[in-house]
């Protein structure tokens, strides 16, 4: 709330870690202090619905959320249309593409942007498997997807622009109870970004990202010091080489995105 946050993605690994009751307190209260949701709910029409957030006049961002089985999500909490659950996507497949077409169809509208939040692959580890390469860039070509928004890695991974529309392969963890736990301090997964993304209205195209540099210190997100932005930013031009995406510092914490 203090945040003002719009959205709440819930299509994730952690969502029913208490079970049925768990996560329809956690419906509850999200809706209570008006954060919509999206990727979870009490039936499989309620959790595979987008959160719909108006932006001005008539344009509206659309935001799906996904969850898949390679991120450790239990097929047992797939929302059925009597049970609640999450909306999990089995598979990356041409048929899972067409289902999220469908979806997108049947309620995007000109000036809509929409995004496809998916929570995907494991914590650790840079490399992208091309099937989820292939598998975004035929959410924008054939879905009407303007951000694919990948989450799951316990560290931000790359960035790509494809066909002037932002993918983010792993945007890292923002605020976790993880800190402590060794063995993979080489990933620095205290350090994160915020992620400002300017769009094209009639296009939904990237026109613009800018980041800003956090690290996690005793459960609190404080700014980056210059050091840790530099690495962030090294480490994203290190991935981004074979993406034709690299990074500019603009000031002490943030860095902006410049792509070929």
């Amino acid at each position: 709330s203090a945040a003002d946050i719009d959205v709440c993605a819930l299509a994730n690994n952690h969502v029913m870690d208490w079970g049925h009751a768990g996560l329809m307190e956690t419906l509850a209260t999200l809706q209570m202090v008006n954060i919509k949701t999206a990727g979870a709910g009490s039936n499989a029409f309620a959790a595979g619905a987008p959160a719909v957030i108006a932006v001005g006049g008539q344009q509206r961002v659309l935001v799906f959320s996904f969850g898949m089985p390679s991120s450790g999500i239990p097929s047992s909490w797939d929302a059925t249309p009597d049970r609640p659950g999450v909306n999990l996507l089995q598979n990356l497949s041409a048929q899972s593409v067409r289902h999220i077409q469908q979806q997108v169809e049947a309620i995007k509208r000109a000036g809509d942007v929409v995004v496809a939040s998916i929570h995907w692959g494991g914590n650790w580890g840079y490399d992208i498997p091309r099937r989820q390469t292939e598998f975004a860039h035929r959410l924008i070509d054939d879905a009407g997807v303007d951000i694919v928004h990948g989450h799951s890695s316990h560290h931000v991974k790359v960035i790509e622009v494809y066909k002037e529309k932002l993918i983010l392969y792993g945007c890292g963890d923002f605020l976790n109870d993880y800190e402590g736990i060794g063995g993979y301090e080489k990933f620095r997964p205290d350090l994160s970004l915020m992620y400002f993304a300017t769009l094209d209205s009639t296009t939904g195209n990237l026109l613009d990202l800018q980041m800003a540099a956090m690290q996690t210190r005793r459960f609190r997100i404080q700014r980056a010091s210059q050091t840790d932005t530099r690495w962030l930013s090294e480490t994203l031009n290190r991935e981004g080489r074979s993406m034709g995406t690299r990074t500019v510092r603009h000031s002490a914490n943030r860095l902006a995105l410049q792509w070929d």
